[in-house]
This record gives C-alpha cells, sequence and structure tokens, in this order.
C-alpha cells in the first residue's frame, strides 16, 4: 500500500510533497541510480485492481441506466463521455486545472442516473518522480498519486478527504475512501479522470480537466 509519515495531504496545500511513497523499496537502492517507475499493480489493493480490471463494465452499466434519460446531455459532451475516446500521451502538465464532476448511473433505486456538478479548482503536481492529484475545495476532495499505466492512460490511486478534514487517510486502510481509476487525454488540452465503481452514490464517476488560464 502507499505509505507516507502522516500522509499529510493538507486540503489547503493540496501536496503529497515529503512523501516517501516507496520509502520501504528506496532505502537499499544506489540514490544516484535511474529508479524504474512504480508498478501501480503492486501498489493497489486487490479491491482496487478488481475495479480498475472492470472499467468497461462501469462504462456500460452506467451508460445503460442513463442513456434513456439524459441522452442529450451524455451527446453533448463528446468525447469526455466516451468509453474508447482516450488518445496517446495521457501525461498532464502540472498546475492548477478547472475541472467538474459527472456522476452517472446511479448505485441505488431512486438516484439521479446523471448529475453534472459546478465547476472546482483541482491540482496537478510533481512529487518527486511521480505526479499528484488533488482537488482542492469542496466537501469531498479526492487525493492520491498518478502512476504509469499504459500509451492511454495513467493510473490514479488515493483516498477521499471529507468535510474539514485537513488530512487524508493511508490508502489501503479504509476501503470505503479508497479510490482508484484512469486518467486519460481526451483533447488537445482536456483530460479525464475516470473512477469505475467509486463506493458511494454512482457506478461511474468522471471528473474532466482543463487546465487554468
Amino acid at each position: 500500500m502507499i505509505r507516507c509519515s502522516a500522509l499529510a495531504w493538507a486540503a489547503v496545500l493540496v501536496s503529497l510533497s515529503g512523501c516517501a511513497l516507496f520509502g520501504h523499496h528506496r532505502e537499499t537502492a544506489d540514490a544516484s541510480a535511474p529508479r524504474p517507475p512504480a508498478d501501480w499493480r503492486a501498489i493497489a489493493t486487490q479491491a482496487d485492481r478488481d475495479r480498475i480490471a472492470r472499467w468497461r463494465d462501469a462504462w456500460t452499466a452506467a451508460l445503460t441506466k442513463a442513456q434513456p434519460r439524459d441522452a442529450t446531455y451524455i451527446g453533448a459532451e463528446g468525447a469526455l463521455l466516451q468509453p474508447d475516446a482516450a488518445l496517446a500521451d495521457p501525461e498532464p502538465p502540472p498546475g492548477d486545472y478547472r475541472c467538474r464532476t459527472i456522476k452517472i448511473g446511479a448505485q441505488s433505486p431512486g438516484g439521479l442516473d446523471y448529475i453534472a456538478y459546478p465547476v472546482f479548482t483541482c491540482r496537478v503536481a510533481v512529487e518527486g518522480d511521480m505526479l499528484s492529484f488533488a482537488k482542492v475545495d469542496g466537501s469531498q476532495r479526492p487525493v492520491g498519486m498518478l502512476l504509469r499505466g499504459d500509451v492511454n492512460r495513467m493510473i490514479f490511486l488515493g483516498t477521499m478527504m471529507l468535510g474539514d478534514e485537513t488530512s487524508a487517510l493511508e490508502y489501503g486502510r479504509d476501503t470505503e475512501r479508497d479510490m482508484a481509476g484512469a486518467l486519460e487525454r481526451v483533447g488537445p488540452r482536456r483530460w479525464r479522470l475516470v473512477i469505475p465503481w467509486p463506493r458511494w452514490e454512482s457506478m461511474l464517476d468522471v471528473i474532466e480537466l482543463t487546465p487554468k488560464g
């Protein structure tokens, strides 16, 4: 699991700086030697590996529920809500982004199958030889690391911060807070963070990222 002393993912700083995410591997390594990229499969919990493996099932189930009533909204988003829209070179540049969350496919009867939330600020930052992602404000704030996946996606592993919390739980400690998904580029200056089978509310969460400025 991802470990960091105190895991100081403060919401106001939105930074993972100083966290020795893989320190137990690096202590015996030559600090001057090139380090291979971390393998997300060795870090993710079994439950999260399973959720990522079933990403297409999540898209299918969520869109099937939402399409009858919300097809117009889904179509208007273009590539953002097309399962196979991922482009090569998914790594986003560090900086602040305009982000918004779309939740698709209600988990419970009577829930809304399509909800688009207002724009918020999120941040991509350099953390050693990796990138971090964090939502800056709001009552539900995903924070975590972006790890190499394949030519079309990076893998996100993190946790959910809630309310007025100022630090995040360690990944792997609370399965209800753990988050896993894929960051993909879907346009020249447009990315999405796809969370399949989130713990709460929906079958699929899609967070759109567009650079500020």
